[in-house]
């Protein structure tokens, strides 16, 4: 359900290192926030080549329950962006680690992604 190779946030993002991008790595929510927000029916993402604070806001979901804001896990440059889920925002749902992922970021800080929390210490956080 967390898979062991991605690092998380306390706000229930994964980062996958590497991204599609080179220096990048890819973002999305996890298993856990999906399953909580319910049925995902509108994404909204930053733009390529916004630049993003590592906890700040950097976009939106909607579901059938509620809006939910998207933080950034690391401060860097927006370098993709999951354009599919404009179309098809289930897929965060049916897929939150494979066709659900939702942007790719350049980190200031590479070693950043290091400081982020392993699956097992996520695991503890949301299974308490």
């Amino acid at each position: 359900m967390y898979p062991d190779d991605l690092r998380y946030t306390a706000e229930h993002e994964w980062v996958r290192s590497p991204g599609e991008t080179e220096g990048s790595v890819r973002v999305g929510i996890t298993h856990f926030a999906q399953e909580q927000l319910g049925d995902i029916v509108y994404v909204q993402l930053p733009a390529v080549g916004d630049e993003l604070t590592a906890g700040g806001v950097c976009g939106e979901l909607e579901s059938t329950k509620s809006v939910s804001e998207l933080f950034a896990p690391l401060t860097g440059t927006v370098t993709a962006r999951n354009d599919e889920l404009d179309a098809a925002p289930e897929q965060v749902n049916a897929d939150p680690y494979g066709a659900g992922w939702m942007i790719e970021i350049v980190p200031a800080d590479p070693g950043a992604v290091d400081q982020l929390l392993t699956a097992d210490d996520y695991r503890s956080q949301v299974e308490g």
